[in-house]
């Protein structure tokens, strides 16, 4: 289960912060957007170890970090642009493990098995 919550209307350059709260994060985890009209978008993820990984076009302004005592995956996004506008979605599968045993988490956040309900982001211009 996956719950999302931070969602909100900002000017451009403002700031928001998305929460995710899950049953548990020993998962693969994430975000994903989608924009009307648009593609999903993955957004940024983390990873076995905490590696995060992040969108270009959100590189330097989103910052993913998850609280493991809180069950809470957060993303932290400053300088919204209005490109940034879409609906938000937490995302989370199970690890892969690569031919040497190692676990790790495939970089298509938007096509991971579990999602929530999606939380809409709004930048004006």
């Amino acid at each position: 289960h996956l719950a999302e919550s931070g969602g909100g209307s900002v000017p451009t350059g403002g700031s928001l912060r998305l929460s995710c709260v899950i049953s548990d994060t020993n998962w693969c985890m994430g975000w994903f957007r989608q924009a009307p009209g648009k593609e999903r978008e993955g957004v940024a993820s983390i990873g076995p170890h905490g590696r995060t990984n992040y969108a270009n076009s959100v590189k330097g302004r989103f910052t993913l970090s998850k609280d493991n005592t809180e069950n809470t995956l957060y993303l932290q996004m400053t300088n919204l642009k209005p490109d940034d506008t879409a609906v938000y979605y937490c995302a989370a599968r199970g690890f892969s493990v690569d031919d040497y045993g190692e676990a790790y988490c495939p970089d298509n956040v938007a096509e991971y098995d579990f999602r929530g309900q999606g939380t809409q982001v709004t930048v004006s211009r």
